[in-house]
């Protein structure tokens, strides 16, 4: 496994982490797939309180060394609600500090300057270890590192992929100048890499495959990988799908290859859409249902 520094902080992570958003209806099967993926070298596992699967994941990575990461739902970023929701996420994993702490996505609802206050008063406190963000833009993640007093914005967790390219090339020079690590949600455009209406691009992905011996689920992780100062968090229930995920880093393509992906250009609406700017203003409110939604799935 290759690793990328997270931040400025000289830490580690590997390049393919392991993605758990919509994993945890089927318990054992997903504690299984994340310790395989443990095992493969993927150890840095991101989860979210949204995500309504803290608990499934605090069993997975129990006794294991891993680097573990989880997000607030915008609907807690005031102070007071904030601290409280930091605690229950730690109590759900079983763990008494967690490796990264994110914001969830920007909510325009609070002042950043009093979510990043509660953010370092947990560093303070010896409850998270690092911070980051979600969903933010390079306007977003500066007015959050503006207001920061001690500590730094190691990361920013936005949905990114051969398919999906909405923050573009900007945001990617702004955090790497600014040393903060692009963490890349659903890198495999949330399973649209193998839907038909895309078969263009899986065409493209499939030739290259063929030359290295890859699939093209690997092809399209590389190509990340290739990005610099990108970790990669695929989501995998399939024990087989894990080795294949894990088989995406350790080699490299042509730089004719990546140019010839990255010729492809967004392809596929993100998961927000056009409706970003209306997610953003109503976080609080969509997040609850979200919320609701992921634990009504997992019949909890």
């Amino acid at each position: 496994m290759e690793f990328v520094e997270l931040g400025s902080t000289g830490e580690k992570l590997p390049v393919v982490g392991i993605g758990t958003w919509k994993l945890g209806a089927d318990r054992q099967g997903s504690v299984e797939a994340i310790r395989k993926g443990i095992e493969f070298g993927m150890a840095f596992v991101d989860t979210a309180e949204m995500y309504a699967n803290e608990e499934m994941v605090g069993e997975a990575v129990h006794g294991e060394k891993v680097f573990l990461a989880t997000k607030v739902s915008p609907s807690h970023f005031r102070e007071k609600d904030l601290m409280r929701a930091c605690d229950e996420s730690l109590r759900k994993l079983n763990v008494k500090v967690v490796d990264l702490y994110q914001l969830h996505w920007p909510n325009a609802g609070v002042l950043i300057k009093e979510t990043m206050r509660a953010m370092e008063k947990l560093v303070d406190e010896g409850k998270i270890r690092h911070i980051g963000v979600s969903n933010f833009n390079a306007e977003e993640l500066k007015n959050a590192q503006d207001s920061m007093k001690k500590y730094e914005i190691v990361s920013n967790q936005i949905e990114y992929s051969v398919l999906v390219r909405e923050f573009g090339d900007s945001l990617f020079d702004y955090c790497k100048s600014s040393k903060v690590t692009i963490i890349a949600y659903s890198p495999l455009g949330s399973g649209a890499l193998f839907d038909e209406r895309y078969g263009a691009a899986h065409v493209v992905l499939d030739d290259i495959a063929k030359r290295y011996g890859k699939t093209a689920g690997q092809v399209a992780l590389n190509w990340l990988v290739a990005k610099g100062n990108v970790s990669a968090i695929p989501k995998a229930g399939r024990l087989d799908h894990v080795e294949e995920n894990a088989d995406a880093a350790g080699w490299k393509m042509s730089e004719g290859d990546i140019k010839t992906i990255t010729d492809l250009g967004q392809l596929k609406a993100p998961i927000a859409g056009r409706l970003n700017r209306f997610t953003k203003r109503t976080a609080p409110f969509w997040s609850n249902i979200m919320t609701k939604l992921e634990k009504k799935r997992m019949g909890r």
